[in-house]
């Protein structure tokens, strides 16, 4: 798992003038979030709103619908939220699929790869001991290399990485990686990049033959309102 952990953290040596991958952050204040649409409370009876913010990632080879633990995650959700809301995120590529590690340890990887004027600064790590969420399969976790280093890059989990989580019991980084949401719609899609053509070449160290060829890119990046059928999700530990 160190080497899944170490790998993953090399995620910065790659991109022509962004700073160090991963990119990430934000800035300018996010536009009033749409209606959300009601969801039926576990008491008879009553009907709360689920208020989370939901975001569709309309990509190249279909469409991904991701929920925002906007209340657990807040400094890494709101990030996120200000690259949609001022539509930096939009021509963000899809890059990377860890297909070569075997089923233990799948996941894709999405960030700027282009112009690095589009970054906010860099912003606070949240781990996962603190945050009460988890890496579990079809997390949408942070990507970086130390903590407090994240700006745009990040990970959408296909199989369960407990080793990503924050372990305060190990030595070394030991803070693991932030998860803020979930994929909630669209699993098809994200499998599909996953199995997505990647170059033999490119790509340095265990990250050699990760690098998707070509890019599956972002086109837009917009809030959307509540699916009436968003799944429940695994985020979340439970108590």
């Amino acid at each position: 798992m160190l080497t899944i952990i170490l790998s993953a953290l090399a995620l910065a040596a790659q991109g022509p003038t962004i700073p160090t991958v991963p990119p990430s952050a934000t800035q300018l204040p996010p536009p009033a979030p749409p209606v959300p649409a009601p969801v039926t409370s576990p008491v008879v009876g009553v009907v709360e709103t689920d208020t989370r913010p939901y975001v569709a990632l309309a990509t190249d080879l279909g469409t991904i619908t991701v929920r925002l633990e906007d209340k657990r995650a807040p400094v890494t959700a709101t990030n996120f939220l200000r690259y949609v809301d001022t539509k930096r995120m939009d021509g963000f590529k899809f890059y990377r699929s860890t297909r070569s590690w075997g089923p233990a340890s799948q996941l894709i990887q999405a960030g700027n790869r282009g112009d690095a004027r589009k970054n906010f600064p860099v912003i606070a790590h949240e781990p996962t001991n603190v945050t009460g969420l988890t890496n579990c399969k079809g997390a949408l976790v942070m990507a970086r290399l130390a903590p407090g280093d994240a700006m745009t890059d990040f990970f959408l989990l296909l199989s369960d990485i407990p080793g990503f989580d924050a372990d305060p019991a190990q030595s070394g980084d030991n803070a693991g990686f932030a998860v803020f949401g979930e994929l909630v719609g669209g699993a098809d899609v994200a499998e599909k990049i996953f199995a997505a053509p990647v170059s033999p070449t490119a790509g340095e160290g265990v990250m050699q033959g990760q690098m998707l060829e070509p890019m599956v890119t972002i086109k837009t990046a917009r809030r959307i309102p509540a699916p009436a059928d968003a799944l429940k999700g695994c985020v979340v530990k439970a108590p």
